[in-house]
């Protein structure tokens, strides 16, 4: 049962301090006569997802791996508050197309990670089902459950009131309904970042208000990101996307610092701690293969780690623009007109020979034609073991 709880920061309550990290809720999954419902909140609050978010989705993957119901609440309505977690101002509020469309680019991303197809593995929810019907009457309910002292303690917010920096009420709201999330899907555990400790800790209270068990709340690391510095960000350009193009995500993995080397290990992969390499190059070159084939499978894996000794570890592929290629075209003129090949003839042998392959998958097809550059933008085409160009517009 340990390995469920392999990078996990903290569990609470911790009632006994005698008991290992993790084992007072193993104790409650060997009690409960029934899969326990574990719960991630995700807000839509931006169109692509880094490592970094990845940390609390594949834990839950291992909760659906060891038979118990994943309660994914996808938070179309607190998305438009924002959590204010970390945020010394506050945040731009979205409109509802804004958050349906993050919505939908979300859970494309997380289905290389959770099980879409067991059923009863997974449970979407998406919150506005019950805080959108919330009355003036029930809103008010709500707020009476906490004092402005005990948002106050809330480390942003605490921050912000010391700076004097404007705190809105709406943005007290948001651990509130984050936490009566809880309430409605039932959950017998949350999960989250080390930085979500307070809004879980109000989902246990707000149970205990509504009659029900509190649930356990389990804390993840917060990533830093490859500048080896801050935590994971795009806005900081230290983060590697969750569906960024495997060469992409190769390269910026194999230059992750030493130091990190281990925890990327432990919290982005399933591999044995205990028998990784010892030297720091090879480190990163397993790890930016582990993770992108986790992200992408296999033969991208291998395509990109081709390409990344292609050139020299630290350059980049080569790119071709499509934007004076006229489609529909055939493969074997873009080999040609990308360089790979001196002229159409020798693209033909190639093809003939199995010499060719599109994002690690081989192309045989002498005459095959793509209809729109759409159908390549971002792709890496190979040939032989060192040849390779990605397409771009």
């Amino acid at each position: 049962m340990s390995w469920l709880f392999r990078g996990v920061s903290e569990i609470f309550p911790q009632q006994l301090a005698s008991l290992d990290p993790g084992e007072n809720l193993v104790q409650q999954l060997r009690q409960c006569d029934r899969p326990l419902r574990v719960k991630l909140g995700i807000d839509p609050t931006g169109a692509d997802l880094h490592l970094g978010h990845s940390i609390p989705v594949r834990k839950l993957r291992a909760f659906q791996d060891a038979g118990h119901q994943a309660v994914l609440i996808i938070g179309d309505f607190t998305a438009r508050i924002g959590d204010p977690t970390g945020k010394s101002e506050v945040r731009r509020q979205l409109s509802e197309d804004e958050v349906a469309e993050n919505a939908q680019t979300y859970l494309d991303q997380v289905r290389s990670i959770l099980d879409f197809e067991t059923p009863g593995r997974l449970e979407i929810r998406y919150n506005s089902e019950w805080l959108s019907q919330m009355d003036l009457g029930k809103t008010l309910g709500l707020l009476s459950t906490m004092t402005v002292g005990q948002m106050l303690a809330k480390e942003g917010f605490a921050e912000r009131y010391k700076k004097e920096t404007p705190i809105f009420l709406h943005e007290f709201l948001y651990p509130l309904m984050q936490g009566y999330d809880s309430v409605a899907v039932a959950a017998d555990v949350e999960l989250g970042g080390t930085d979500q400790k307070f809004n879980i800790a109000v989902g246990r209270d707000l149970q205990r208000q509504f009659g029900q068990r509190p649930q356990f709340g389990v804390l993840l690391p917060i990533l830093i990101g490859t500048d080896g510095v801050q935590k994971m960000s795009k806005s900081l350009g230290n983060y590697v996307g969750l569906a960024e193009h495997p060469s992409d995500q190769y390269q910026k993995l194999q230059k992750v610092p030493d130091h990190l080397l281990e925890s990327y290990f432990e919290l982005l992969t399933d591999l044995p701690l205990d028998a990784l390499p010892t030297n720091p190059r090879d480190r990163q070159g397993l790890l930016a293969f582990a993770v992108v084939r986790q992200s992408h499978g296999e033969a991208a894996a291998q395509a990109a780690q081709v390409a990344a000794q292609s050139a020299g570890q630290a350059g980049s592929v080569p790119e071709f623009s499509l934007a004076t290629v006229q489609f529909p075209a055939k493969l074997f003129y873009l080999l040609s007109a990308s360089s790979l090949c001196k002229t159409s003839s020798e693209a033909r042998r190639q093809l003939q020979a199995g010499a060719v392959k599109l994002e690690g998958q081989r192309l045989d097809h002498v005459d095959q034609i793509f209809q729109t550059p759409d159908d390549l933008y971002g792709k890496v085409l190979q040939l032989g073991k060192s040849k390779f160009t990605r397409f771009i517009p």
